[in-house]
């Protein structure tokens, strides 16, 4: 089955520590809290210099999907721009600071020990192929995928894939599979 997310469906709630907001694409199971999830995908707008939420036995990667973030991991800076990501524990001491402007990044959590995610920019008029657990394509601008007409940041869950295949559109995508342990 592929289930639509639009962009403009997501509802703005606050960051787990208070400082920010973020906005749920899809969490695993429905309806689990900041705290009980066995995965977690989000966007989350970063305006001003911070400390991010722990969260504990949680393995997290973060992209940036506009602007540039300094994000530091356990006293480590790292510079990310446009397209780039880190995977870090998310129960370790983590900051970011955004660079001329605000950030709008992208995270995928996964409970650590029982699920892993793999998160990839794909170009455009690429064949998609399956992988074993769920997959969501989240569109970085206005393209066409499985059907659908996406516009920036809506997204598709594939948890079946179409027999065709899917083909991404005139656009590039982020893609994250989720798996289990």
């Amino acid at each position: 089955m592929i289930r639509f997310l639009p962009a403009s469906a997501r509802v703005p709630q606050p960051w787990k520590n208070g400082g920010g907001v973020t906005r749920e694409v899809l969490v695993w199971p429905p309806q689990a809290s900041m705290t009980d999830f066995d995965w977690r995908i989000s966007m989350a707008t970063v305006d001003a210099a911070g400390p991010f939420s722990a969260f504990d036995g949680i393995d997290r990667h973060l992209s940036v999907l506009s602007g540039q973030l300094r994000l530091t991991v356990d006293g480590v800076a790292h510079q990310l721009v446009v397209g780039q990501g880190l995977a870090f524990a998310g129960d370790a001491p983590a900051s970011g600071e955004p660079l001329d402007g605000p950030v709008i990044d992208l995270n995928v959590m996964t409970r650590r020990g029982r699920f892993t995610a793999l998160v990839t920019c794909i170009p455009p008029q690429v064949r998609l192929t399956p992988c074993d657990g769920q997959t969501v394509l989240l569109a970085i601008a206005a393209t066409d995928v499985c059907s659908h007409k996406l516009k920036t940041y809506d997204a598709v869950w594939l948890d079946d894939w179409p027999t065709e295949g899917a083909v991404n559109g005139n656009s590039a995508l982020i893609r994250i599979d989720i798996a289990n342990t």
